[in-house]
């Protein structure tokens, strides 16, 4: 089943795929403003121009965006800070608006989460705000090549035994937006700032998305692994 997006008067994607597919911060997470923050003090404490750092991170797993701003010898004692950091500060984070409620009505084995952030980050993101747990959990510790290359939502897909073509992507990012492109899935933008990328596509937040999914498990969130 190829995914079909209507949008409504109201304001509202009604979208029918298969399965959904959802970056972390940014489309269930409201973590931008922090990670921000992370990467001002650690840009201004290197002497890094503010601006290129955020186009270069934003989106990307930051170990390939450090490796595009460091030294190679430099690259792994920033990493560890860096994660750190994201992992202290995820207890700060709150779920965007409706991401709770529209994840909780899914069913299980019919969505994931693929994050350009490690694993413990995306762990740390997950429990902090109470989001349902995702039976398919893909981070950048799963992939050689992240986003924009299509690795991370093509094993998604293969974890939760789909087609790229029956998928749908949330992002906010043009990195992960090239990447769903890249594999072959339909996108969907969270933020304005996506509006030009994917006109017509982009909502505000998680609450102006409805989903009918394909099923055949009761919806229910499956416990921290």
């Amino acid at each position: 089943m190829w995914p079909e997006v209507d949008s409504e008067a109201d304001g509202m994607l009604r979208i029918r795929a298969e399965v959904a597919l959802f970056d972390l911060d940014g489309v269930l997470v409201d973590s931008m403003p922090i990670i921000r923050e992370i990467f001002e003090g650690w840009a201004r404490s290197c002497g890094l121009d503010l601006a290129h750092v955020v186009a270069t991170v934003h989106g990307r797993p930051t170990m390939q965006a450090l490796a595009d701003l460091l030294p190679a010898a430099e690259v792994a004692a920033h990493l560890g800070y860096l994660t750190a950091e994201e992992i202290r500060r995820s207890a700060e984070m709150v779920c965007l608006p409706g991401a709770k409620e529209l994840l909780a009505g899914l069913h299980v084995g019919r969505w994931a989460v693929v994050t350009s952030g490690a694993r413990a980050v995306a762990r740390a993101r997950l429990a902090s705000t109470g989001l349902p747990w995702p039976e398919v959990l893909v981070t950048a510790d799963d992939v050689e090549r992240g986003k924009p290359a299509p690795d991370c939502y093509l094993l998604a897909a293969a974890r939760l035994g789909v087609l790229p073509a029956g998928c749908v992507v949330v992002e906010d990012a043009p990195a992960g937006v090239r990447a769903a492109l890249a594999a072959g899935m339909r996108r969907i933008g969270i933020g304005g700032r996506l509006a030009g990328l994917l006109p017509g596509t982009t909502v505000n937040s998680p609450a102006d998305i409805q989903l009918e999914l394909s099923t055949g498990l009761q919806p229910c969130a499956p416990t921290a692994p």
